[in-house]
């Protein structure tokens, strides 16, 4: 077991790494670590956490145990200039959320990986981000569209689990259970099968929790959830072709839960403490995704290595959801969607004295398939109806007390909405990022990447009226001009909802950019460098459907440039690390949904935004001595849309002109203690998050939700090889929401105190 002073937090990306995985990097790719560096691998070279420019949060074994963080989500909320959104659909990276922020484009803006493959956006509430057997996250903050290229001008999130050993052979097993009926089983083994050659390790999580929200119409909670985690690792270092590394995975889940956000009932009294719905239909959220990746390394020559990284991901969703959240059979959502995916990717690096770096191709393909086959509710457009009837020749007045009458009977036209939504996207680029020494202190950085992009989207739509059109006699008797009227009223809301079908129909994109990126770097003293740099990044365009045209709209990429400065440093002999960067960004040609003023569904996306953003994080560990240390980490980001133009014809009445990005908050902080006394340890962290806007336009201000903090701890008695643990998650009971609805009667609540206790082994 690593000594204490050897198992320091890495605050949200500060220095400790354990001994095991610095000793799995390639000796010869960073020449000059400590004992307790971080590997930072995400940006495709082998550089320590003070080495790297870009500013990178790093979780490692030891935070994620000390703390009992389970979930990716954890680890955004605990990570500055990061933070969860809509429940757990998705997460921001310096107030820029990974599905863009203007409610338009096919896009994300950040991607998460798993071992390197890109897992798709809608299997991010419950994929494969359960933090067991994982060896380090990092979430790299800023544009990394040269190193990354596609999806990620926002940032990256990646996560590297735990490989097989081929040296030494080890158990692991962990079981947890909460006061709130949650149970997890946790277990991992593996070793050498030949030793020093080839190596193999399994690793399986089961997750089963009873819920929070009772459903008192259907009985049972909303979101349970029954989750299976499976992942088999094998090792290959073959004696007799020294230098060749080869890895290769198999991860498989298996997800049967609550829908990817679930909506409690806000008017319940005490609702915090008594959450419930009223659904009449399940919410339910399942995913099915198997990822399989080969790595293949091979050093070359003493400092080049040649590596390539296999991937292929086939996920599955289904997400059911009662759309109007009563006990009435009104609405009824059933999106179903499947995304393979495949990636390959060839890399060359090289870490000489003078010059570092990676030159790379990738090639990517993702093909897949939306469903929907649901059951939703448009409201009855006033002014289309009375724009009918004026071409009917009824004055202007009497046009609309009709209308008015109308909708009165029929506020909402019932839909059965099918569609079917095909896409594809091929990506191949190439990249590279070096450092060049200039002088013993001072480094030139350059970088470029030039993308190519083929997509295809395509829609095939039906709609039908799902419901009992008013009866003209209601209002006047047969033959007299109103009920004329109303008859024509009813054949205008069919044509209404049969317009919204469409044959199958596609269009197809290409996009080429080139991303340059430039910076230099000064070693002021071995302890303190700083640095600053420049950088393009984009997010590519595509097509829109308009469901009420039955149309598809093309639409172009987005562009941003990145400024930014870094700060590495440490003191009082390592015992101090105070890192920061600060940045600016410059975005333009963002894409967001414009509406036409047929109905909710005649929108389509547009490029109508300019913004800018800045601000920074500072993350600071102290090491009081070896039983004893403390981190804190902040972030603030203050965002602004400049202008909004949208296109002729637009009948959207929102600018988002002066207004900010939502679930931007501009200030996040998170800090901690680490303590040990004897075999006695604990652990009490904390993290807050400022008022968020959960929505756009310059009347935001009605959909703000206030600041919250949360506070977590642990405390175990540790044997060695074994650990006996409580914690408790929210340990001050805070009240609050993550979302609330327009109406006010349904919203997403923050998790309530959770205590638990667990055992863990290590063999």
């Amino acid at each position: 077991m690593m000594k204490f002073f050897s198992c320091l937090l890495c605050t949200t990306g500060l220095i400790v790494a354990s001994p095991g995985h610095a000793q799995q990097t390639q000796a010869t790719a960073v020449a000059d670590t400590q004992p307790d560096d971080i590997i930072v691998t995400g940006e495709k070279s082998h550089r320590t956490l003070q080495q790297t420019t870009t500013s990178v949060a790093v979780t490692t074994p030891e935070r994620i145990r000390q703390e009992n963080i389970l979930t990716v989500q954890d680890v955004y909320n605990r990570t500055a200039n990061v933070s969860e959104t809509y429940g757990a659909a998705g997460f921001t990276i310096r107030g820029i959320n990974n599905q863009g922020i203007g409610a338009g484009g096919n896009a994300d803006t950040a991607t998460v990986y798993v071992d390197g493959a890109p897992i798709p956006r809608l299997a991010l509430f419950g994929g494969p981000t359960d933090l067991w057997d994982v060896e380090q996250v990092e979430v790299l903050r800023g544009p990394q569209s040269t190193i990354q290229g596609l999806n990620a001008l926002a940032g990256a999130v990646v996560l590297t689990t735990r490989d097989a050993s081929v040296t030494d052979y080890g158990a692991d097993g962990r079981v947890m259970w909460t006061n709130q009926d949650d149970r997890t089983f946790s277990a991992a083994i593996g070793g050498p099968l030949i030793r020093d050659e080839l190596g193999v390790r399994v690793s399986a999580e089961r997750r089963a929790d009873r819920g929070l929200i009772r459903n008192v119409t259907r009985g049972g909670y909303d979101d349970k959830l029954a989750l299976l985690n499976l992942r088999g690792k094998l090792r290959w270092t073959p004696q007799a072709l020294p230098g060749l590394d080869v890895r290769a995975s198999y991860n498989r889940v298996r997800r049967d839960g609550g829908y990817l956000y679930e909506y409690t009932e806000l008017t319940t009294p005490d609702f915090y403490k008594h959450r419930q719905s009223s659904n009449d239909q399940r919410n339910r959220g399942y995913i099915r995704s198997d990822i399989a990746v080969l790595n293949i390394g091979y050093e070359i020559a003493p400092r080049v290595r040649l590596s390539g990284v296999t991937s292929f991901n086939r996920t599955a969703t289904l997400a059911l959801a009662d759309g109007d959240g009563t006990a009435a059979d009104v609405q009824y959502i059933n999106n179903d969607s499947r995304y393979r995916t495949w990636t390959q990717e060839l890399r060359l690096n090289y870490d000489g004295e003078r010059l570092s770096g990676v030159l790379g191709a990738w090639a990517y393909r993702r093909a897949g398939l939306y469903d929907a086959n649901s059951r939703v509710n448009i409201v009855t457009p006033v002014a289309t109806i009375t724009q009918l009837l004026q071409g009917g020749g009824f004055p202007a007045a009497t046009a609309r007390q009709i209308a008015t009458a109308y909708v009165a009977v029929l506020p909402q036209i019932p839909v059965r909405y099918v569609a079917d939504q095909p896409m594809r996207v091929r990506n191949a680029a190439l990249f590279g990022d070096a450092r060049l020494r200039v002088t013993d202190r001072l480094s030139l950085i350059g970088g470029f990447r030039y993308d190519h992009e083929d997509n295809r989207y395509g829609a095939e739509t039906t709609a039908t009226f799902n419901g009992t059109l008013p009866a003209p006699t209601v209002f006047a008797a047969a033959g007299t001009p109103l009920h004329r009227a109303v008859i024509a009223i009813n054949r205008g809301v069919l044509a209404l909802v049969a317009q919204a079908a469409s044959a199958r129909a596609s269009n197809a994109r290409s996009f080429d950019a080139f991303l340059p990126k430039a910076g230099i770097s000064m070693e002021w003293t071995p302890e303190l460098t700083t640095a600053v740099t420049v950088q393009r990044a984009y997010r590519s365009g595509g097509s829109s459907q308009n469901i009420a045209r039955a149309t598809l709209t093309p639409y172009d990429p987005e562009y941003s440039w990145n400024y930014e400065g870094a700060l590495r440093s440490r003191w009082l002999d390592g015992r101090l690390t105070i890192n920061a960067n600060v940045f600016y960004v410059d975005w333009r040609d963002q894409q967001t949904n414009a509406f036409f003023g047929l109905n909710a569904f005649d929108y389509s996306t547009v490029n109508a935004g300019k913004s800018h953003l800045y601000g920074g994080e500072l993350e600071v560990l102290g090491r009081v001595n070896r039983l004893l240390d403390a981190y804190v980490s902040a972030g603030h980001v203050r965002t602004r849309f400049d202008r909004f133009a949208l296109p002729a014809g637009a009948t959207s009445i929102i600018d988002l002109t002066g207004s900010q990005f939502p679930y931007a908050p501009r200030w996040t902080l998170a800090g901690g203690v680490n303590a040990r006394a004897g075999a006695i340890t604990g652990n009490v962290n904390a993290n807050y998050r400022s008022g968020v806007y959960t929505d756009v336009g310059v009347a935001q201000g009605q959909n703000r939700l206030p600041g919250r903090t949360v506070v977590n701890a642990r405390i175990g008695y540790d044997a060695g090889r074994w650990t006996v643990f409580a914690f408790a998650r929210n340990l001050l009971d805070a009240d609050y929401l993550q979302y609330r609805g327009p109406d006010g009667r349904r919203g997403i609540v923050g998790d309530p105190q959770t205590l638990g206790a667990g055992l863990e082994m290590h063999l």
